[in-house]
């Protein structure tokens, strides 16, 4: 399994964080993959086939990204974190287009192995962060106040986690594979690769929706960790029913109306609004009565409306 090999002080300095590259980069994951989770599954559909047309008049861009996405590693030219909280896309590419096109063949062919006649091009940097801006302008950028809502309170409840728990309680199910082990060993991931011990290093825990973890560096000083967040993202909510407002007040309609498909406790703190401790007793009262369905992703707790729960979001209009 891989592993990263830490002391006190690299965990001390440790952080959660956001990264518009981070984010841009699982977009473009997801848009590729035929199989996303179920709750991504809208986003991915309403844009893939954009993407689709894209790399069909870019027959070298099609061939970076077959090669740059293998069967366990990403090159590592676009998977690298960022320098300080809150960069643009632009200044986090800053890096990637610094490179020369033998930099970028070379991580490519540690991600795929030998690679095709049109990576035989020049300009290939210019080429990745091209795709990465498409991606970024056409998919991203205009859900960004809102995706940054639903990370960012993934953050504070990770951080909240960690306060009470400890790093072995706010790491242990970030994700599947990562898990804190004894004697100083974070794994990262399920995979056969060596140990990289990172003491003195900076590490980054960075929240994206994505549908899997990945680990990262820019070496020498900083390695992250890249998390999925749990459950769908919220759209900007529609006018609620009058009626289901008076039979169960705003705040507890909105948390029913918000959860046509499955949601963590995070994510709808982050898409209505409203207190955490407010959400957890509505989602109680709501589960209590029926019109909830519930089950156990990690340690995250992801809610959907029943069947009696979409007849009555139905009856009221």
């Amino acid at each position: 399994m891989g592993e990263f090999v830490v002391d006190a002080d690299v965990m001390a300095r440790a952080r959660f964080g956001t990264s518009q590259l981070t984010e841009t980069l699982a977009g473009l994951r997801m848009l590729l993959s035929a199989q996303v989770p179920p709750w991504h599954r809208p986003w991915r559909d309403a844009h893939a086939a954009a993407l689709r047309e894209r790399l069909d008049t870019d027959p070298v861009g099609a061939a970076l990204l077959r090669a740059a996405f293998g069967r366990t590693w990403t090159a590592d030219f676009l998977t690298v974190p960022p320098t300080a909280p809150d960069l643009t896309l632009d200044e986090e590419l800053t890096y990637l287009e610094s490179l020369d096109d033998d930099a970028v063949r070379a991580d490519l062919e540690v991600a795929t192995g030998p690679l095709p006649a049109e990576l035989s091009a020049t300009g290939l940097a210019r080429t990745a962060a091209g795709l990465l801006r498409w991606t970024w302008a056409h998919t991203i950028r205009d859900e960004w106040p809102r995706r940054r809502r639903v990370l960012r309170a993934d953050v504070v409840a990770r951080t909240a986690r960690l306060s009470s728990e400890g790093w072995s309680g706010a790491i242990d199910g970030l994700a599947s594979g990562v898990r804190w082990l004894a004697n100083g060993r974070l794994q990262v991931n399920p995979h056969p690769y060596p140990p990289r011990d990172i003491r003195g290093r900076d590490l980054l825990f960075i929240a994206a929706h994505s549908r899997g973890s990945w680990v990262s560096w820019r070496l020498p000083h900083t390695f992250a960790v890249v998390y999925p967040v749990t459950g769908a993202l919220l759209a900007d909510p529609a006018p609620l029913p009058e009626p289901l407002v008076r039979l169960l007040g705003r705040a507890r309609a909105r948390v029913l109306a918000a959860l046509d498909a499955p949601r963590s406790t995070t994510a709808l703190v982050a898409g209505t609004g409203l207190p955490l401790g407010s959400v957890g007793g509505h989602l109680r009262v709501l589960l209590d009565a029926g019109l909830l369905e519930r089950r156990r992703s990690g340690r995250e707790v992801l809610y959907w409306r029943s069947d009696a729960g979409q007849a009555l979001l139905d009856a009221a209009g």
